[in-house]
């Protein structure tokens, strides 16, 4: 089974523009990132999917060693389709850049659970319970390929797999069987995802505090420990999927 794991990565950003390139201890988030899901055993290749007018990170992340493509800003269904098509894929796993200390351990399970009960598709935020920053997605190459011959609202092209959950057995539907993985306690309230520069300072704390190597557990608990909780509640979690649900009835 060839598995590949794609991360959406670009400049633009509205509320932290360029957070992705941003740097803590001399290296950029998105370097970090990379660095940590190099460590996934269960994945064939990493993908970085950039937007056409995003040379930069492209560049960057040919010298570090992944690979990369370029593709439609807004489209982002199409651009991870495309960086795909001919990858002869089994199944494709989905982060964000946005996430620098995404647990390459976390990935794996997820993967091993998705593989092994043989869903179309799984996540571990289907269930809110990880920390915003730890959201894992795993779901067959087939399925992908579905959505982007038939994904027609705006809300299933700017986000890659609106279109699966729509049509899956947890929404009283059958074209796919999906699953959540699931977390033994709750901590949505924990965020771990750069969106604002609050949320770089917060990062920047753990990394100093830290380093870049702790498990997800680790990061969590100093983050309970030393009160950096505090954020969830003011920023909402997912909001550009909620902008783009606003324009499927615009």
């Amino acid at each position: 089974m060839k598995t590949i794991l794609i991360t959406q990565a670009r400049y633009g950003s509205t509320r932290l523009p360029g957070k992705v390139l941003k740097e803590i201890s001399g290296k950029s988030l998105l370097e970090i990132h990379l660095e940590r899901l190099k460590k996934c055993t269960k994945v064939s290749k990493i993908i970085v999917a950039t937007t056409d007018s995003d040379q930069r990170i492209y560049d960057y992340s040919i010298a570090w060693g992944f690979e990369a493509y370029r593709g439609s800003e807004n489209d982002v269904l199409d651009r991870f389709y495309q960086a795909l098509k001919n990858e002869h894929a089994d199944w494709v796993v989905r982060v964000t850049s946005d996430c620098p200390l995404i647990d390459p351990i976390l990935v794996d399970e997820v993967i091993t659970f998705a593989l092994s009960n043989n869903y179309d598709y799984v996540s571990n935020g289907l269930i809110a319970h990880y920390p915003d920053g730890q959201d894992v997605e795993i779901f067959k190459f087939s399925a992908l390929e579905t959505a982007w011959r038939n994904a027609k609202r705006t809300s299933e092209r700017e986000h890659v797999t609106p279109y699966i959950r729509n049509n899956a057995d947890g929404n009283g539907e059958n074209l796919f069987n999906t699953c959540n993985y699931p977390c033994k306690e709750d901590f949505s309230h924990i965020r771990m995802t750069v969106d604002e520069p609050e949320d770089f300072d917060v990062i920047e704390s753990l990394i100093h505090k830290l380093g870049t190597d702790k498990t997800w557990t680790e990061y969590t608990d100093y983050m309970i420990d030393h009160n950096l909780t505090k954020l969830n509640e003011r920023i909402v979690r997912n909001e550009g999927f909620l902008k783009s649900l606003k324009k499927d009835s615009q």
